[in-house]
C-alpha cells in the first residue's frame, strides 16, 4: 500500500507554483470584473494538470529506464516505490480532474477552450510519452511557456473576463519565463545522467555554460517583461532582484546534482513572490 506521503512527493509540490502563479496574476489584472469562482477551476485546472504533467513524466521516464539512478525528486516509478500502473492511473486521475473543471468552465464561458484543454493534455502527455517524445527533443521549455506562461495567464483572464488583451499577454511572458526557469534548473541538476541515456533536454543540447547563463537569462526577463505593463507600481517587481541574482550566481557558478535542489524550491518560490507582486501592481494600477 502506497503511502499519501510518497504520491505527494511523486506530485513534485515545489513545481506547483508555475500552477498557482498565472491564474493569480490573471485574476488581479481583471480587477473589478474577476471572478472567484471561475478563478478557482482554472486554479483547479492549472494544479491538476501540473500533477498530472508530473506523474505522466514519472511514469514515462520509468518505464524508458530513464529515471533509474537519479537525484531530486521522488521518482515512484524508478526508484520501486510504486508500480508503473498504480503511477499511469494516477496521472489519469490528474487529466481526468483537468478535464472535469476545464469542462465547467468551457460551459461557463467558450466551448473554444474545450480545445485547448485538449492540446494542453495532449501537450503533458506527449512530452516523455509516446513513441516520439518531444521533451527528449529540447522543446519542454517552449511548451511550459506556451501553457504554463501564456495559455494559463491568458486563459485564466479570459474565463473571468470572456475577453483577450495585450496587457494579458505581457503579463503571461514572466508567469512562462519563471515556470521555464523551473525546468530550466531542473534539467541543469540532471543534465549529465539525461546525455548519458539519450535524452536530449534543453540543458544538454545548450552544454553546461550555456544552459546555465538560459537559467539567468529567464530569470531576468521575468523582470524586463514586469516593467513592459508600463506601470509605476511594476516597479515593485524589482524587490525581488537580490533574490533573483542570488539564484542567478549559484546556478552559473557550477554547482551541481543535489547542491540544485534547494534552487528548485527557491525558484518556485520566487516565482510566487514574484506572481504576489506583480499582481499587486495590476490591481494598483489604473
Amino acid at each position: 500500500m502506497i503511502s499519501i506521503d510518497t504520491w505527494i512527493k511523486g506530485a513534485r509540490p515545489r513545481t506547483l507554483p508555475a500552477a498557482i502563479a498565472p491564474v493569480l496574476v490573471a485574476t488581479a489584472l481583471a480587477k473589478s470584473h474577476a471572478n472567484i469562482g471561475r478563478a478557482a477551476l482554472a486554479l483547479l485546472v492549472s494544479l491538476a494538470l501540473q500533477i498530472a504533467v508530473n506523474y505522466s513524466n514519472d511514469y514515462s521516464d520509468g518505464v524508458r529506464g530513464t529515471d533509474a539512478d537519479r537525484v531530486g525528486p521522488v521518482r515512484l516509478v524508478g526508484s520501486g516505490l510504486a508500480s508503473a500502473a498504480a503511477v499511469k492511473r494516477a496521472a489519469l486521475y490528474s487529466f481526468t480532474v483537468a478535464g472535469l473543471a476545464g469542462l465547467a468552465l468551457a460551459w461557463l464561458s467558450s466551448w473554444w477552450l474545450l480545445a485547448v484543454g485538449a492540446s494542453a493534455i495532449f501537450a503533458a502527455w506527449t512530452y516523455t510519452g509516446g513513441k516520439n517524445p518531444y521533451g527528449y527533443k529540447g522543446l519542454g521549455e517552449i511548451s511550459v511557456f506556451l501553457f504554463f506562461g501564456v495559455v494559463a495567464t491568458v486563459g485564466s483572464y479570459f474565463v473571468q473576463t470572456e475577453k483577450i488583451t495585450m496587457k494579458s499577454f505581457i503579463v503571461s511572458i514572466p508567469m512562462g519565463a519563471l515556470s521555464c526557469a523551473i525546468l530550466a534548473v531542473n534539467n541543469i541538476r540532471d543534465l549529465k545522467k539525461d546525455a548519458a541515456v539519450g535524452k536530449r533536454t534543453l540543458a544538454v543540447r545548450l552544454g553546461e555554460k550555456g544552459s546555465r547563463r538560459f537559467f539567468f537569462a529567464l530569470l531576468l526577463s521575468a523582470h524586463i517583461a514586469a516593467l513592459l505593463t508600463l506601470s509605476p507600481w511594476s516597479l515593485i517587481t524589482l524587490l525581488l532582484l537580490p533574490i533573483t541574482f542570488g539564484l542567478g550566481r549559484s546556478v552559473t557558478s557550477g554547482i551541481e546534482a543535489r547542491a540544485l535542489i534547494p534552487v528548485l524550491a527557491k525558484t518556485g518560490q520566487l516565482q510566487l513572490l514574484f506572481s504576489g507582486l506583480l499582481a499587486t501592481s495590476l490591481w494598483l494600477s489604473k
